[in-house]
Formats: C-alpha cells, sequence, structure tokens
C-alpha cells in the first residue's frame, strides 16, 4: 500500500518506518528540511531501540522516502498519517494548529480519493474538524473529491516503540465507513497475524480512547506514590504493600512502582488535556485535577529529603545524579523529575554532576542548558567527592552497580533513590545512608 506519514517526529517516524518494514511504500513528510535531509543521510533525530536500523534498512531498499514536498507524497498515496505535535496550549488544551495546517494543506493539493488518518494525539471532536477543514478548501476549488477521515491513536511506549508497533495489544480503529475499516483492517494485517487486535469504533470514542488510557496509567502512578507517602509517614514499607496489591489480578503489578513521578510528552500533556475536555462541557474533573496535583508534588520528594540529611543551605556540597531522562531507553527529558532536582538542588548552592546514558546532549542543548551542571562519561566519574549519589532513572546499567565502588569514590556514603532500585538489597548493612521513596 502506498503511505504518506505528515510529521517525522517521534510517533510519525516510528509509524512510517514500522509500515515500511512490511513492505509498503512509505513517504514521510516534514516541512523542516534539516530534519529531512538528515534522514535522507541516515541520521536519527530521536534515540529509540531499533529504530536506526529498521530506518536505514527500509530506507535503502526504497521502501522508507523522505521529503518536504506534500504534494508529491500524495501523487500515489491511498493513506494519509497525520503524525505532527499537539503541544499544550497555556490554558492546557492540545495546540491542534498543525494538525489543521495539514488538514488545509491537504484540502489545498488533494487530487484523488484518500483516506486521512489522525495519528497524532488529538482532543475529542478533532476528526470534523480536521474533514470541514479539508471539505472547505475543496469547495474553494469547486472540485468534489471523496475523501475521510479516520482516528488511529498509537500507544506506543517510549523505549519499546519498535516492539509495541510491531506486536501491538490493540489497535484502535475509529471510522464513520466500512471501507475505511477495511483499509485499515488491511494495513495492519501483517501485526495481527496471529491474532485480531483490531477494535473498531466511532471517531469521537477512539479520541476518548487514547487520553482515557494515558490518564488510567498515569492515576495508578499518582495513587502509589501518595500512598508511597503514607507509608513513610505510618512506618510501613512501600514496598512490601506494592507486592501484596499487586498480587490481586484485578490490580496487578504494572505501574503501581513507587518513585519521583511520572514525565515524558505524553501523561502530563493528556492529564492537562482531559482535564480542559471536560472543563469546556462544564464538568470538574477531580479525580484527574488530583493525579496531576499528586505528580507535581511527588517530584520534590527526593529533593526535599535532600534538605532534610544536608539542609536548606547547600553550599560546599556536591551531588552526583544518575539519570536524566523521564524513563530508561529513551532520551527523551520532556517534565522528567530530574529538571526540577537538580534546579532545586543548584538554587540552594549545591554543585551538581550527572551522568545518562542518553540524555545528556538534551540536558545540555535544552532541558538544563542554563544550569551549572558537570556531565560525565560514566556513571562512576560522578562520585569523586560527591556527598551523595541520587539516582533518578532506572537505566539497566544502573541496577547492579559496585557498591565498594560507591563508597570509595564518594566523600559520604549516602545514597537517595528515587526510583526504589536498592529497596530490597539492605544498603544499611553495607555502610550507607540510605533513602528512598515510601519508607524512613
Amino acid at each position: 500500500m502506498n503511505l504518506t506519514v505528515v510529521g517525522t517526529g517521534y510517533v510519525g517516524l516510528v509509524t512510517g518506518t514500522c509500515f515500511s518494514e512490511m513492505g509498503n511504500q512509505v513517504t514521510c513528510i516534514d516541512i523542516d528540511q534539516s530534519k529531512i535531509d538528515k534522514l535522507k543521510q541516515g541520521i536519527i533525530p530521536i534515540y529509540e531501540p531499533g529504530l536506526e536500523k529498521m530506518v536505514l534498512r527500509n530506507h535503502d531498499k526504497g521502501f522508507l522516502n523522505f521529503s518536504t514536498n506534500l504534494e508529491e507524497g500524495l501523487e500515489n498515496a491511498q493513506v494519509v498519517f497525520i503524525a505532527v505535535g499537539t503541544p499544550m496550549g497555556e490554558d492546557g488544551s492540545a495546540d491542534l494548529k498543525y494538525v489543521l495546517d495539514v488538514a488545509k494543506t491537504l484540502g489545498e493539493l488533494m487530487t484523488k480519493p484518500i483516506i486521512v488518518v489522525d495519528k497524532s494525539t488529538v482532543p475529542v471532536g478533532t476528526a470534523d474538524k480536521v474533514r470541514d477543514t479539508i471539505q472547505h478548501e475543496l469547495d474553494k476549488r469547486n472540485i468534489d473529491i471523496e475523501f475521510d477521515v479516520v482516528s488511529n491513536p498509537e500507544f506506543l511506549k517510549e523505549g519499546a516503540a519498535i516492539q509495541d508497533f510491531m506486536k501491538p495489544d490493540r489497535i484502535v480503529v475509529g471510522a464513520e465507513k466500512d471501507s475505511s475499516f477495511d483499509v485499515m483492517k488491511e494495513l495492519y494485517a501483517p501485526f495481527t497475524h496471529n491474532h485480531d487486535r483490531m477494535i473498531c469504533m466511532d471517531v469521537r470514542s477512539a479520541e476518548m480512547t487514547k487520553y482515557v488510557a494515558n490518564a488510567m496509567l498515569a492515576t495508578k502512578i499518582s495513587f502509589m506514590n501518595e500512598v508511597a507517602n503514607i507509608c513513610e509517614l505510618v512506618g510501613a514499607d512501600v514496598n512490601q504493600v506494592r507486592i501484596g496489591i499487586g498480587s490481586d489480578s484485578r490490580i496487578g503489578y504494572s505501574f503501581i512502582y513507587p518513585g519521583s513521578g511520572y514525565g515524558g510528552s505524553c501523561f502530563p500533556k493528556d492529564v492537562k488535556a482531559l482535564q480542559k475536555i471536560a472543563e469546556d462541557k462544564g464538568y470538574h474533573a477531580d479525580l484527574i485535577q488530583s493525579v496531576e496535583k499528586v505528580n507535581d508534588r511527588q517530584k520534590m520528594v527526593i529533593a526535599n529529603k535532600v534538605v532534610q540529611r544536608f539542609g536548606a543551605d547547600l553550599k560546599g556540597t556536591t551531588f552526583a545524579i544518575w539519570g536524566l531522562a523521564f524513563k530508561p531507553e529513551t532520551d527523551d527529558m520532556r517534565e522528567a523529575p530530574a529538571i526540577y532536582i537538580i534546579k532545586d538542588l543548584i538554587q540552594r548552592g549545591a554543585k551538581v554532576k550527572a551522568y545518562d546514558p542518553k540524555a545528556m546532549h538534551e540536558a545540555q542543548s535544552f532541558y538544563l542548558k542554563d544550569n551549572d551542571v558537570q556531565y560525565y562519561d560514566s556513571k562512576y566519574q560522578t562520585l569523586q567527592e560527591a556527598d551523595a549519589m541520587i539516582l533518578l532513572t532506572e537505566w539497566k546499567e544502573f541496577r547492579s552497580p559496585d557498591f565498594e565502588e560507591l563508597k570509595t569514590q564518594m566523600k559520604t556514603p549516602v545514597i537517595f533513590d528515587g526510583r526504589n532500585q536498592y529497596s530490597n538489597l539492605n544498603l544499611e548493612e553495607k555502610g550507607f545512608e540510605y533513602y528512598q521513596i515510601g519508607k524512613k
């Protein structure tokens, strides 16, 4: 099938690449000439395990192409995916400017029937706006071309996006026409060969499903972090409580690990957007608003523990930060707890030395560029003369460090564990002061 994907960000590039892997002819479009030139050279703008090799392989085979020319991209396209950004507006709503800009251009350029697929995370009712925008441009041209607008939200986890796309647990498709469902079923057939995972529904329900899924996962995280804070106050161990409740099949173990809060491009933005969707309809979403409040507070729990241990004035102290990305297997630092914790430590006068396997360039060039942070090539290099080590991202290479090396390098053997990675290792018996989430 001939496909065009508009937008070469995280969702667009993964979508286009995975479809090309199954033999489809895919053209990825972006208005950023520099990004397109780099993609043609095999330079990938994001880190995602397995993505670079797949892009290079399919580009070399001619299945995956990159261009800034949408008109050329539409020449043979049967399906056009809109995968541009929907940044959060000042009021918390999703900004549809880029989505509707694409819709307008499609209406100006299309010459034959196509199916337009909203892949970007968009509010309920966006498909109607996209349809109206395209139709308005067709009316201005005084031509009648058949098209349909389909909602097909993505459910990709950063760090596991390729696996999620190639072996999805569900594919949600919202459409009005049976013919559109048929095309989408054909397109996704290679990904559901062993089991039909496609869930067909109306367009608005599909749009809503994406927001509800992310809000539900964010709710589990905030709930467990709230419980962790209560456990600490009453003298319970949240790690044992987690095991106790997770064994209930109705609850399960996923997303009930206490930590320093969620971040990334999806949960913070989508939780706010869902609040705004409710607000626009006159409904106050108390629970969803609380999820956000708990998360904002949780990002500072480790910083508060540092202050309790070392005092509010941190002049003369040095902290080794292990992990900057909001989660492992990505370089994404959007809304990462590390940003807030590091800025607080520096504001209090501390010296910060940081290491992350993938996210240091992001920190240096954008998220922490105006902050005095020293970056190192290995986790152990950050430890020299450090008053404490603070773990903020659960990368695999942090799971089993040489604790004797930590004690040798550090000024004082103090660990603040923002992800409770070492909660079962009895570090106190190894001579460490150990501080974690949800336990004194």
